[in-house]
């Protein structure tokens, strides 16, 4: 469990968290989906993705790209709000499929589970408009050498 954020220290996590999520505002790749992120906590993260027609595959269903998208960038930035200086990279990303989803709000709740200095493992799962589970991931992070300091839409 992450430990607990008090006095100075929480103000510093409350801007690092809003810098994150400024961060994955800025991304181009992130224009081309219908998506927010927010920032819960330390170790913890929300994404919500509205899926339309655009991101089918044949069958008519949101293709897999959508479920890693959602599962790794949830995971992701569950870990990052650990790491403060440094860029995290995914090196792994495991996931599983449980149901197929056509339409609708999904949420993607990122956890991260262990590590701190160089390696970080953290979960996500997707949860449709029912509530029903669609999908779960586990993905391995590792700090980069790009500082946060320096990517625009973290400083903005």
């Amino acid at each position: 469990m992450p430990p607990k954020e008090t006095g100075t220290k929480h103000a510093g996590a409350q801007q690092h968290y809003r810098a994150l999520e400024r961060l994955y505002t800025s991304a181009p790749v992130n224009s081309l989906f219908k998506s927010k992120l927010e920032i819960v906590s330390e170790g913890a993260s929300r994404l919500t993705f509205t899926i339309s027609k655009d991101v089918y595959h044949a069958a008519g269903a949101a293709h897999g790209t959508i479920y890693f998208k959602m599962l790794d960038d949830a995971a992701f930035y569950a870990a990052n709000t650990l790491a403060t200086d440094t860029f995290l990279l995914t090196t792994s990303f495991n996931l599983h499929f449980t149901k197929p989803v056509r339409d609708g709000e999904v949420v993607a709740e990122g956890k991260w589970v262990s590590g701190k200095r160089r390696v970080m493992v953290a979960e996500s799962r997707l949860v449709d408009a029912e509530g029903e589970e669609i999908g779960r991931g586990t993905g391995t992070f590792m700090r980069s050498r790009i500082p946060l300091s320096s990517l625009p839409g973290y400083v903005s």
